[in-house]
């Protein structure tokens, strides 16, 4: 499997698996009063059969940990440009998208006086503590996104990601969020930007605030 259509099953395999979940449950309610032994021995072979995945290194991935560090510099970022709304005076419910221009230096897109969005600019591009918890999440948060979307579709349907395989080390030292981030990126990158835009997936990292996404 190449690595687009691998990208690009991510990014829908989670869809399809939703419009199908109506059928599955009605099969269900539908097989209910089958036979207890039965069921139960039926129930068996399918965890069998789909099971075989939950053996494989990523099964053992600590997803939630991997949140807690992504959720960290998350907050740290957001209560950042909260406060940099209040101190310009602006709308706390300003909608801004922060991301990285290719010198490296802050772009906001925001309705707000051009003054004052190249001040914020400036204050952020000055923020050592800031560049450096956003450069984290440009990287972590779309490694976390990907498995935990991969895992869970392993697991509620027996959907298996080539990509997700190629990122995990059998050697579970070897597995933690920077390593996979590390991974995932070299990925992407070789992916190419229009294999990422037909599979759904954006290069360039932007940290929306006050925005239903």
């Amino acid at each position: 499997m190449s690595l687009l259509t691998s990208l690009m099953r991510a990014g829908t395999s989670f869809q399809q698996a939703t419009e199908n979940r109506a059928a599955q449950k009605a099969a269900t309610q539908a097989n209910a009063g089958a036979d207890v032994e039965k069921s139960a021995s039926a129930d068996s072979d399918s965890v069998t059969i789909n099971g075989g995945e939950t053996h494989k290194a990523s099964s053992k991935l600590s997803v939630n940990s991997f949140k807690q560090n992504v959720g960290q510099d998350h907050a740290f970022v957001k209560d950042t440009l909260r406060h940099k709304l209040a101190e310009y005076g602006l709308n706390p419910a300003t909608r801004i998208a922060v991301s990285r221009k290719e010198s490296g230096d802050f772009s906001i897109n925001a309705l707000m006086p051009e003054s004052t969005r190249q001040q914020i600019e400036k204050d952020l591009d000055n923020n050592k503590a800031f560049r450096q918890a956003f450069g984290r999440l440009s990287v972590n948060e779309p490694t976390v996104s990907f498995v935990d979307t991969a895992l869970r579709l392993n697991q509620a349907y027996g959907v298996s990601n080539s990509v997700l395989d190629q990122m995990v080390s059998e050697n579970q030292q070897f597995n933690g969020l920077q390593d996979l981030a590390h991974r995932y990126d070299s990925l992407r990158k070789n992916a190419g930007a229009t294999a990422l835009e037909a599979a759904g997936q954006n290069r360039q990292y932007a940290f929306s605030l006050n925005t239903r996404v």
